[in-house]
């Protein structure tokens, strides 16, 4: 690391010293928020949209982050973005989803109106404005960076930034072959969270809390099926049968699906519920790989014969590593299991409270009808309505926000095998904070980019 960079991240205040080691007050200091408002989300790339929620020529949406609100539009060359915002007064154009086909963006003060394409169509009483306040290069909407990856739009304040792929790095192409970008909602669901942005992203970035946040998945996991403690604590194999194993897995998967609503489609459960009388062998880890060979194999089978746009799953398992929760800087997650996926995607609001959405993400039949949500149904974080999994991590949440303030508390203190997401990534954000050139940090965000429970890892500074 040069002296410049070090002198350079010496500048952010709490910052990650010691990788083990995270100080507490980055979760609720409010001049670290206001530094990543400036550093970091100005310089970032961001999952704005899924495309499928502007399906038709003039559809469009809005994306906000923080004080900052872009428009996402279809129009007859493609989506596009722009800064919303009228060219007049900066009134905000649009507050939600929509259809301008017809009419355009019309502002709703003194009745501007844009094409879809952005070019600015009417200005009423024009003769009143000195001529060069109307030049169009000013009064059209103003574009903001777009680009597209895993059936998204991600936009990026930053025209100087390095571009989309090259921040995303690998994961892009783990999730490619899993079809990223043919996946379609089945559900959206979003709640405020008392709680700072980054507590809510590393509940999902290590599986040390699932014995006791999730004890349903524990108990049917492989871990707490077929080996637990003895009566001096040892750890010992409790001998399943081949059909205990393979009822096992069938039950955690189905579990997993239900408790998620998402990361194993109901689709999929109905193809492993079949797979439950299947010839196994009786040793447990023999029997643990036939099952899923052979559940990867039906599955692959069952969508392609519904029509579903399927990959190979035995196949791109074997040839593309992949990771149960994969994480895309600074705030997308996209969970795979077998072809469906979870997805959330986290949004600061103030320093102790956040935006958290959770989508269930299927491969879908492409000429399969189906209502496709356009926003999100928005519930209070305790609502019985989310489904099991995130509802028992939001009640830890707000638990942890309040434990941060306790006195005597200073920083986290991580498992560098296994919690080395949250050092990786929080050390990336001082990165920012500290100004480093673009290249370095996209270099960092390709490492930082990587799977759940990944240990801590050198990301070049």
């Amino acid at each position: 690391m040069s002296a410049d960079t070090t002198l350079s991240l010496d500048t952010v205040p709490f910052k990650v010293t010691n990788p083990e080691h995270i100080p507490a007050q980055r979760y609720y200091d409010p001049e670290f928020f206001e530094l990543e408002r400036e550093k970091l989300w100005p310089h970032v790339w961001q999952m704005a949209c899924r495309l499928e929620e502007i399906p038709e020529v003039g559809d469009y949406t809005q994306y906000t982050i923080l004080d900052k609100s872009v428009i996402l539009v279809r129009t007859k060359s493609g989506v596009k973005a722009f800064h919303n915002a009228c060219r007049h007064r900066g009134v905000r154009l649009a507050t939600g989803p929509g259809n301008c086909a017809k009419q355009g963006f019309v502002c709703p003060f003194h009745g501007w109106r844009w094409h879809i394409e952005g070019q600015n169509t009417f200005v009423f009483g024009k003769q009143v404005f000195s001529p060069d306040l109307l030049d169009k290069a000013e009064i059209n909407l103003k574009p903001c960076r777009i680009d597209f990856w895993a059936g998204c739009a991600f936009i990026n304040f930053d025209d100087d930034a390095p571009s989309l792929l090259d921040s995303l790095g690998p994961v892009a192409e783990r999730m490619n072959a899993r079809h990223a970008d043919k996946l379609k909602m089945d559900w959206w669901y979003a709640t405020v969270l008392p709680t700072n942005w980054k507590l809510a992203m590393e509940a999902f970035q290590e599986g040390y809390h699932t014995m006791k946040t999730h004890p349903q998945l524990h108990q049917l996991s492989a871990l707490g099926n077929m080996y637990g403690p003895d009566a001096d604590g040892l750890s010992i194999n409790r001998g399943l049968s081949g059909k205990q194993t393979v009822n096992m897995h069938v039950d955690f998967l189905a579990r997993l699906g239900s408790g998620m609503g998402g990361m194993v489609h109901d689709s999929e459960v109905a193809v492993l519920e079949r797979l439950r009388d299947m010839d196994a062998p009786d040793d447990p880890m023999e029997a643990t790989m036939a099952f899923y060979a052979r559940a990867n194999e039906e599955v692959t089978k069952d969508g392609l014969a519904r029509g579903a746009p399927m990959f190979d799953i035995s196949k791109v398992s074997a040839e593309v590593e992949f990771h149960a929760v994969e994480f895309m800087f600074p705030h997308y997650f996209l969970l795979p299991m077998l072809a469906a996926m979870s997805s959330y995607r986290i949004r600061p609001l103030t320093p102790e409270t956040c935006l958290f959405e959770i989508w269930s993400l299927v491969l879908r039949p492409e000429d399969e009808e189906f209502e496709t949500p356009r926003e999100p149904i928005v519930l209070p974080y305790n609502s019985p309505d989310f489904p099991e999994i995130p509802r028992q991590d939001y009640s830890n949440l707000p638990l942890q926000q309040l434990g941060l303030h306790a006195g005597g508390f200073e920083y986290m203190r991580l498992s560098k095998e296994t919690e080395g997401m949250i050092s990786n990534y929080q050390r990336l954000i001082d990165g920012y904070i500290a100004g480093l050139d673009p290249e370095t940090l996209a270099k960092a965000s390709q490492a930082v980019n990587c799977g759940f429970e990944a240990p801590i890892r050198d990301i070049g500074f």
